[in-house]
């Protein structure tokens, strides 16, 4: 029962990859057909995000009620109905209206299967099952690259991704048994629904205060803020910079952005190792200092866009241990008991970052120059290091393996 869980819980992840990085490789194509300026992807990213937030918000009460299991269904199955909508919808307006379910079905997958894989699985799991997540995203634009090639367009990239997504759910419906019996084998009960943390029946839900009141909250909130809004606007911005800023052909700058997931696909293969030997806050380092070195890389004038194709590689290559060892850490930092709360609200913030931060550098890419690209990301990656050291002192009597 636990390994066939555990193989329905890669999949979920990648589900959950597969349409985040379609919108960054598509959009140079999709402005021109809807008539949109360049920086409204921004908007559809902040719809997006505001979804993820209200549903990871809501995680800790919805995950106590139905079970990790029953919400990561119902949430996959939401995204492939928004993305189907996203592959038919005739102008911008309707895409906007349309990124509100997709928000609220990925953020109930992220929030509900992150806590979960935590509590019950080693490190090297969260960080393959990322991986999968990396596939999944990386799979994405490489479907919406073989539809713009073919000459069949952006939508008929948005009908691929859908269709598999439904497959997925179909999946997840017929694997809602195994995530019962799980919790069983863990609580050594037969009676129950919610199959998150050890005495679920019991808890109550935290809330935002509860949260914010916990020694070292504030400061991983901050370190998921910035993360994501590093990587999304990396996701979102890699094409456009490649084509708008290094002259590369828009097909071609759509594959290349697939990079940055490549390298975050295999990094996270390797983390899985690696985590084996090194706690979470070693990984972590060790992926901050990784992107430093990418952004260096893309900011030498190197010949023939190296620099841009080997930089947003190690980007992804430094990015993949970070966001899957700061969730496995959770638990050991505050407790199981509140890691349910903390992660929903660790995920709000991230998607707070997404929301806000991409169409922020959309504005700069309009008004100034998109070639800002790196030297934007480098800001959060500083302010991401300068709270990963603040939390560590914080929690120093902590033993996080």
């Amino acid at each position: 029962v636990v390994n066939l869980l555990l193989a329905v819980i890669y999949v979920a992840f990648i589900s959950l990859g597969l349409p985040d990085a379609v919108l960054g490789a598509a959009w140079p194509t999709m402005s021109v057909d809807l008539g949109a300026p360049i920086s409204w992807a921004g908007g559809i990213s902040m719809t997006i995000s505001a979804g993820t937030i209200v549903s990871a918000l809501l995680s800790d009460r919805m995950t106590l009620r139905f079970g990790a299991g029953k919400v990561t269904a119902v949430s996959v199955a939401l995204t492939a109905l928004a993305l189907f909508g996203f592959s038919v919808a005739p102008n911008y307006w309707v895409l906007i209206l349309l990124a509100i379910p997709y928000g609220l079905g990925a953020g109930g997958v992220d929030a509900a299967l992150n806590n979960y894989v935590a509590i019950h699985y080693e490190s090297r799991h969260m960080s393959w099952l990322h991986a999968m997540w990396g596939i999944g995203a990386l799979t994405g634009p490489y479907i919406m690259g073989f539809a713009l090639g073919a000459g069949q367009g952006w939508s008929w990239g948005y009908r691929y991704i859908s269709i598999l997504q439904v497959v997925l759910t179909a999946i997840l419906i017929f694997s809602l048994p195994l995530w019962k019996k799980r919790s069983e084998v863990k609580t050594g009960e037969v009676s129950g629904e919610s199959d998150g943390t050890a005495n679920d029946e019991t808890r109550k839900p935290l809330g935002v205060r509860g949260v914010l009141a916990i020694r070292g909250a504030k400061e991983i909130l901050v370190m998921f803020f910035c993360y994501c809004a590093l990587e999304q606007t990396a996701m979102l911005w890699a094409s456009s910079y490649m084509a708008l800023g290094k002259g590369i052909d828009k097909t071609t700058a759509a594959m290349w952005a697939s990079l940055f997931c490549i390298g975050i696909t295999v990094g996270r293969l390797a983390s899985g190792f690696l985590t084996m030997k090194f706690n979470d806050p070693a990984m972590i380092r060790l992926g901050q200092a990784l992107v430093l070195t990418g952004i260096v890389i893309m900011l030498l004038p190197l010949p023939r866009n190296i620099g841009t194709i080997m930089g947003l590689m190690i980007v992804g290559l430094g990015c993949a241990p970070i966001y899957p060892c700061v969730i496995h850490s959770t638990p050991a930092y505050f407790g199981e008991d509140k890691s349910q709360a903390i992660v929903g609200m660790q995920m709000a913030c991230a998607y707070v970052g997404s929301m806000c931060m991409p169409p922020v550098f959309g504005l700069i890419a309009q008004h100034i120059s998109v070639l800002w690209f790196p030297l934007y990301m480098l800001a959060f990656l500083v302010l991401m290091m300068i709270m990963h050291e603040s939390l560590r002192k914080k929690c120093a009597g902590q033993t996080i393996d």
